[in-house]
């Protein structure tokens, strides 16, 4: 039930500073402070984030109103942390590079604090693709923008490819939940993930746009059929961090 971590240069540091976060492994005693942590949900929108934190505090009944909660990052502005007793809130800004950076510090912060069973669910809004406004997707598998469930990383001068399934009994549970919660539509399927907001996603009102409407129109059909219900920008790196480090994810 560990976090594992996939780096043998860690064992040899004498201090491991998570500096996007504002934590290190000498300055802060990361097995008190995050020792018990159970659920992890991350989201762009470090006011979101905040908000979703609040909101858990006074779903679990814990003291007080929630409205001081503090940013446990609050002496960098990369990112924003809060906590409602086991649940950890986390911002992780927009796109892969973010997301990524994000990740690698939180795992490592997990893994220092022997935090065990951890499950990380990413939140966020998305484009829908042939669904209901307001739906709620649950991610059973994330996509590139050729819709292969792959997620390519440069390293060095190597491209390496790492698979983004997700935890599939974490799918059917919170698609379960959801039946509880008769006011949004949910639905599983694949969420494609794109390097741009823009022209990525086949907008045609970007900056520039090398694409008529009637190929972004193709594009989004062939994607429907290959199963993509909704579309954003950070789950492939998100699958792929996750299901290498042991954790229990979905976006």
């Amino acid at each position: 039930g560990l976090v594992h971590i996939k780096n043998p240069h860690l064992d040899s540091m004498e201090e491991d500073v998570l500096y996007h976060l504002d934590l290190g492994t000498k300055t802060h005693n990361l097995p008190a402070m995050f020792g018990d942590i159970k659920f992890v949900c991350v989201g762009g929108s470090p006011n979101r984030m905040r908000a979703f934190a609040q909101f858990m505090h006074k779903q679990l009944g814990l003291a007080g109103d929630g409205e001081d909660l503090a940013d446990i990052c609050a002496g960098t502005d990369r990112y924003a942390m809060y906590r409602a007793g086991p649940v950890l809130s986390i911002s992780h800004g927009m796109g892969i590079p973010s997301i990524s950076i994000m990740l690698h510090e939180l795992i490592k912060l997990l893994h220092h604090a022997k935090c065990r069973d951890v499950t990380i669910i990413r939140i966020g809004t998305s484009g829908g693709l042939g669904i209901e406004a307001g739906s709620v997707v649950i991610t059973d598998t994330a996509v590139d923008s050729s819709f292969k469930p792959r997620f390519e990383q440069v390293v060095l001068d190597d491209v390496v490819v790492r698979s983004t399934e997700l935890d599939k009994d974490l799918v059917e549970e919170l698609l379960a939940c959801s039946k509880e919660i008769p006011d949004f539509p949910t639905l599983v399927g694949h969420t494609m993930c794109t390097y741009d907001f823009y022209e990525g996603q086949g907008r045609l009102d970007g900056a520039l746009c090398s694409f008529s409407s009637e190929k972004k129109l193709q594009y989004l059909k062939r994607a429907y059929n290959a199963g993509v219900r909704n579309i954003e920008m950070e789950s492939t790196a998100f699958a792929a961090l996750c299901r290498l480090c042991g954790l229990k994810g979905e976006s």
